[in-house]
């Protein structure tokens, strides 16, 4: 069995700093699934549909944990369903760092930990 850490959000790694990497990779290789476009226009059976398709997917893959952040109820009813197969869910928790640069607010994001769902 791998030992997996998937990136299901619209966030690449490989635009992460050190730290939160070093944290991901404590559950295994990170494997990027994009998080989906979602049509606001479609209704709950879209949603659950999709859901099953991208946890379909990712049980493929045998995940130690899934990092998942994207739509809301996309990302509730995917939470759900990994859970009840017992897989560790993960939300990045980050601190907003804004200073004010030329009379513009600029915002950094600082990783501090991942959190379970």
């Amino acid at each position: 069995m791998r030992n997996v850490f998937i990136n299901f959000t619209n966030h690449p790694s490989e635009l992460w700093g050190a730290e939160e990497k070093h944290t991901a990779l404590q559950y295994g290789e990170i494997v990027e699934l994009p998080f989906p476009a979602v049509d606001p226009q479609k209704d709950r059976d879209y949603i659950t549909k999709l859901a099953e398709e991208c946890v379909s997917r990712m049980l493929l893959l045998n995940p130690a944990a899934v990092l998942c952040q994207g739509e809301f109820c996309l990302v509730y009813q995917v939470v759900s369903r990994l859970k009840e197969e017992g897989i560790t869910v993960l939300s990045a928790c980050s601190e907003r760092i804004t200073t004010e640069e030329q009379g513009k607010k600029v915002s950094v994001f600082k990783f501090r930990q991942f959190r379970e769902y």
